[in-house]
């Protein structure tokens, strides 16, 4: 039956035969059609037309628009309900494989959400509402079963997270066709990333540059199909890689309306493990380390263009907390320093350290020392913690920071600060770090974990051999300080413990003044070198293998070492080149 017709509404409207329209009709009509015309009279705008809102609904193009949580969904190509893709998730532990996209929407509107899915206990919901988040679910879809569900959004909601979920212990889910309709978003989704570069690799990290996408927010970098960095600018440094290992990464654009589909791909080749590759932060495979006193204590007073270049890398310190706020340091030459050096000022240090740039040699600020009480315990302070120091590095020119905190560490967050500063100065970066013996007793301790925890950017650990005692070693025997088993016993924990040769440095006094116990001639620190790297010159202590990459020597301080003529640091540094 064909369908009704609707009503001729001119024939309804029409003027009956044989009567005029009254001239003031007709001079209010053309009135109306000339202020309509001029905008006097608001016409009514019509309503939002309803859209396809979910990015990737289908996942033909991977996961590209959606987050999985812990990274347990992938795509598949089957069994699919359309098309040649789909989602598989599965739950794993505490994580109920999770996998969720942003979508911009329309305040006070109405939405259905739907999906295909296939599985036990598969949920599908929407949070951030403005009004009621919905969720509904089916305990088992032996086949393709849609799921359905509602809601109205908020006066005020711009946006809402869409999800897919399974649950605890039960196996994986299978989603496809996820559908979101309604009136869209005054925001549109990005375009889709473009200038995808490797700007940088090392052994175990790869930098990414793009071009910037007008109208994007926040970036999405994938190796392969899995998402492993969320960040803001058009950059992004990629840690915890392997060794010689070929990698591909692309980039998706997202904002409150959704997410691109990912750029082309690149792909990316990490160097070998240890310095024997290209070390991007310029320090040669054998380091001498001293650090320079920002204070005056009864030492040599130096201007820090006076360090020999037996040194390789120089600590200035120390940086200190500003009280003021918290996770903040601050900066400057200590006013008993300047005056003990005739008026040494922040720009002669400047100075000093560009000469000492010029002569090879690195330098880095010092966070903290005995005294330091730098507070990083949170996102706020690790946020302060970064911003300032990243300052303070490019305000003077430090090639790197060193943490020194003999208070104790956060080792999540102050990672995560190290890694903000990271992101801000690139692969050049050193950072380095000078525990007592205590902290890096056992991989479990805070120090230790924050070693670990940033593996993939540290770049020596600078352990305190001294003030310590007696202590056990790796072989669990106990051994005195200021001996060759000393050193070799204590270095062997963190060799076994988790950390890189090339990271692990054996940090002395360079006299006996220096430190309250624990200064052993530098012929001491040589065979113990030479015990790690090579087998030789052991004492009763013998490790049941050998380090080759051992990085070197730390000594507190350059001024102490001056007392004494560089006794220590003339040695040491000659031993070292004759390293193989």
């Amino acid at each position: 039956m064909a369908p009704k017709r609707p009503p001729n509404t001119r024939a309804a409207q029409a003027v009956p035969r044989g009567r005029r329209t009254p001239r003031r009709f007709v001079t209010a009509l053309l009135t109306a059609c000339a202020m309509a015309s001029a905008g006097l009279i608001a016409l009514a705008s019509p309503a939002p037309a309803a859209a396809e809102l979910v990015v990737n609904g289908g996942f033909e193009s991977g996961l590209s628009g959606w987050t999985c949580s812990g990274g347990t969904g992938s795509p598949v190509t089957g069994p699919v309900h359309s098309g040649t893709g789909a989602l598989k998730a599965t739950p794993v532990g505490g994580d109920n494989a999770r996998c969720s996209q942003t979508v911009a929407v329309q305040p006070d509107s109405e939405y259905t959400e739907t999906a295909w899915v296939q599985g036990s206990y598969i949920y599908l919901g929407a949070t951030g509402t403005g009004t009621t988040d919905v969720s509904t679910w089916t305990s088992s879809a032996a086949g393709w079963q849609k799921l359905t569900t509602t809601f109205r959004t908020g006066a005020r909601t711009t946006s809402v997270t869409i999800h897919l979920n399974g649950w605890y212990g039960q196996p994986a889910y299978l989603a496809d066709d996820v559908s979101l309709v309604g009136p869209g978003g005054s925001t549109t989704i990005p375009a889709v990333p473009t200038g995808l570069a490797v700007t940088g690799t090392t052994a175990r990290g790869v930098s990414l540059g793009w071009t910037a996408v007008p109208g994007a927010t926040a970036y999405d970098v994938y190796r392969a199909d899995t998402k492993v960095a969320t960040v803001t600018g058009s950059t992004a440094e990629i840690p915890g890689l392997t060794p010689e290992t070929t990698y591909t990464f692309s980039v998706a654009a997202s904002n409150s309306a959704g997410t691109s589909a990912r750029s082309a791909p690149v792909t990316a080749t990490t160097g070998p493990d240890g310095p024997t590759g290209q070390d991007p932060t310029g320090l040669p495979k054998r380091v001498m380390t001293g650090y320079w006193h920002n204070f005056v204590n009864g030492s040599t007073n130096l201007r820090l263009r006076d360090v020999p270049t037996s040194y390789n890398l120089v600590a200035v310190a120390f940086a200190e907390a500003d009280r003021t706020r918290w996770g903040a340091v601050t900066f400057g030459v200590d006013p008993g320093l300047s005056t003990a050096l005739g008026g040494y000022t922040d720009a002669d240090l400047k100075a000093d350290i560009a000469t000492m740039h010029a002569r090879g040699q690195k330098v880095i600020l010092s966070v903290g020392g005995e005294l330091g009480a730098v507070w990083v315990g949170d996102n706020a302070s690790a946020a302060m913690f970064a911003s300032t120091t990243t300052a303070l590095l490019r305000e003077f020119g430090f090639d790197g920071v060193d943490i020194d905190l003999e208070n104790g560490v956060s080792p999540t967050y102050m990672a995560t600060a190290l890694r903000a500063i990271r992101a801000q100065i690139g692969t050049s970066l050193i950072i380095t770090m000078a525990p007592q013996t205590l902290d890096m007793q056992s991989n479990q301790a805070a120090y230790f974990q924050l070693a670990l925890g940033i593996k993939d950017i540290l770049t020596i650990v600078h352990m305190q051999y001294y003030n310590s005692g007696t202590m056990f070693g790796c072989d669990q025997k106990l051994y005195a300080q200021g001996g060759v088993d000393f050193l070799t016993a204590q270095a062997c924990i963190q060799l076994q413990g988790g950390l890189r040769p090339d990271q692990v440095a054996l940090g002395v006094p360079a006299t006996g003044r220096a430190a309250g116990s624990g200064y052993v001639p530098p012929g001491v620190v040589n065979n113990a070198l030479d015990c790690l790297a090579l087998g030789n010159n052991c004492g009763s202590y013998r490790p049941t293998t050998t380090w080759p990459g051992i990085r070197g020597a730390m000594t507190w301080s350059v001024n102490w070492d001056a007392t004494a003529g560089y006794g220590l640091a003339n040695s040491i540094s000659a031993h070292l080149r004759t390293m193989p």
